[in-house]
């Protein structure tokens, strides 16, 4: 059968199970848009700017655990989507990305719209094609597909000139792949995890340390049965949370820079660390040399390279989680360890890190905590970066895999918007909020727009401190205060862009206010913006100053330094 180039993509995204697409349209991805029509079955939603194709196919990617679509246009298209790749390859997130190009005989002319869309990408993909010829797109897409979804994940670009896109060529799917350089090991050497077993079976005070790896092998029953047959208490990183019911009674809480007190502290008195696909980043470790230097350590994940990579270890295991806790599970014996839970319990009485001073201020914390009553705990939250990004990871309670999903290694602001959406049309049974900053929700708004045309129902909760919070706090800790660029003068009134959109927008300044607020958005049937103008010189707390260690976290004014 003979197909376009344009054909052949759409017939090798509905082989591997694509129904949506975010995209923008340009001069050398036309021929593939204009063949769409003939595709009912992929569903496109047009974005108003690629940043937001990228995030929200990053968004509905984590929602889901199937890789994301994004399309883009050549040259500027491609090059907005940039942020949004390096997103998802920082935070392991399978995308599968395709750009258009100019024709081949105009590739490096200096032709319009013209960019090295490959070479720019290089570094911030897991993989990435320059496709020549139309015969070779059904092969390139099957890789791509596989490649972006096994192993560690990763986002995968395609880059298709316009003349492969309109070539008549045959059409032939291919059922298997041949790929001889790609083999990730995904069952772990049995005898590290004889080795790890035993470590455990003799630890007095065991910590599991769990990451972003938990939730994209889908390990939560083997890790629930780990913590609970050896009553080893669970800490979850940034990209962790949700992998662990919060509720559960081994769970600790996040560690590291603006993590509880108590979980760093809990890190540092431990004697064995068993860390489970994370990768021991600067936010956790802070001063790597002088990080849990009390206890042994267990690392376990697929990614080869990222093991001794920043931290030493004694048992280091490369494999598929959901595999290797399976058969790790069965080696271990039950225990109890009920003096270090209790040591653990004495910490958190000392360090109470989630305390909300009594105030008739409106504080971030309050807002948090209050959305996390009033949705039950049971919606998908989705941030961007900076304060409301800690307050929501410390103050909602995650019980459910899956509902909490950010920016986490490249700290991209405007991710909670389109991010938002793809995670909406990606679990679309779910309520989602998006936690956003006053910051990060301008640079994405437009894409409000396009939730309004597609009826995608995602509900705003801005955090409106006027300000760059998380940068206006380190000015204050670490530049005396000097305020530079950091505060908005002029911030739009976000309730009157609501109207704009011809959705609801309500503004919340009292604490009165605020549980209304949110039911009424949560019973709006569309996008709803709550703009929730909150104490402006507000701090995260804690917070270990980066590249230092638990030993010089500050605390919440109201308590001491924490001392180990």
């Amino acid at each position: 059968m003979k197909l376009t180039g344009s054909q052949m993509v759409c017939e090798s995204l509905i082989q591997e199970g694509v129904d949506v697409i975010f995209g923008l349209p340009g001069g050398a991805i036309l021929p593939l848009y204009q063949t769409l029509p003939e595709y009912p079955a992929l569903r496109h939603i047009l974005v108003r700017h690629e940043q937001g194709a990228a995030h929200a196919a990053d968004g509905y990617a984590r929602a889901t655990g199937k890789p994301g679509v994004a399309w883009a246009t050549s040259g500027p298209g491609a090059t907005n989507l940039v942020t949004g790749i390096a997103t998802a390859q920082m935070d392991s997130v399978p995308l599968v990305l395709i750009t258009g190009q100019v024709t081949r005989a105009a590739i490096g002319s200096d032709a319009f719209q013209e960019t090295d869309t490959t070479g720019i990408t290089l570094p911030i993909t897991k993989h990435n094609y320059l496709v020549m010829n139309a015969t070779d797109i059904p092969r390139v897409i099957k890789e791509a597909f596989h490649i972006a979804s096994t192993g560690r994940p990763g986002p995968v670009l395609i880059d298709l000139p316009k003349d492969v896109l309109q070539e008549l060529a045959e059409f032939k799917y291919p059922e298997t792949l041949n790929l001889p350089g790609y083999k990730p090991a995904t069952g772990g050497h049995p005898s590290q995890i004889t080795k790890a077993a035993s470590l455990i079976n003799q630890s007095n005070k065991p910590v599991i340390l769990a990451g972003h790896g938990i939730i994209i092998s889908n390990a939560f029953n083997e890790l629930k049965a780990l913590a609970e047959k050896a009553q080893i208490p669970v800490i979850t990183t940034l990209l962790g949370i949700s992998s662990f019911p919060e509720d559960h009674l081994l769970s600790v809480g996040m560690p590291g820079m603006h993590g509880v007190a108590y979980a760093s502290l809990a890190i540092e008195e431990s004697d064995l660390l068993i860390a489970v696909g994370m990768r021991f980043d600067d936010r956790i470790t802070g001063k790597p040399s002088a990080f849990a230097t009390n206890s042994k350590k267990i690392h376990i994940d697929i990614d080869p390279s990222e093991i001794g990579k920043n931290i030493d270890v004694e048992v280091p295991i490369v494999g598929d989680l959901k595999i290797v806790l399976d058969k790790l599970n069965t080696k271990i014996k039950p225990n109890t360890h009920k003096q270090w839970l209790s040591q653990i319990d004495e910490l958190k009485s000392n360090h109470p890190s989630l305390d909300i001073r009594d105030t008739k201020k409106l504080l971030p914390q309050f807002v948090i905590k209050e959305l996390w009553e009033a949705t039950k705990g049971e919606s998908v939250i989705v941030t961007g970066v900076g304060q409301h990004q800690m307050w929501a990871a410390q103050h909602y309670q995650y019980t459910e895999p899956r509902t909490w999903i950010t920016s986490g290694g490249s700290g991209a602001m405007g991710f909670e918007v389109p991010g938002a959406m793809g995670a909406q049309v990606g679990a679309p049974s779910k309520v989602v909020w998006s936690i956003a900053g006053d910051g990060g929700f301008q640079m994405t708004m437009g894409e409000i727009a396009t939730m309004v045309e597609n009826k995608i129902p995602v509900k705003f909760a801005i955090i409106n401190n006027g300000n760059l919070g998380m940068v206006r706090q380190w000015q204050e800790f670490f530049y005396k205060k000097d305020y530079v660029a950091t505060i908005y003068k002029n911030n739009p009134d976000f309730t009157k862009l609501a109207e704009a959109f011809n959705i609801l927008g309500i503004r919340v300044t009292r604490k009165d206010q605020v549980k209304p607020a949110i039911l009424e958005a949560m019973e709006y049937p569309g996008p709803v913006i709550v703009d929730f103008v909150v104490e402006e010189e507000e701090n995260v707390y804690p917070m270990i100053p980066a590249g230092q260690t638990v030993g010089d976290m500050v605390e919440e004014p109201r308590t001491t330094k924490a001392k180990l």
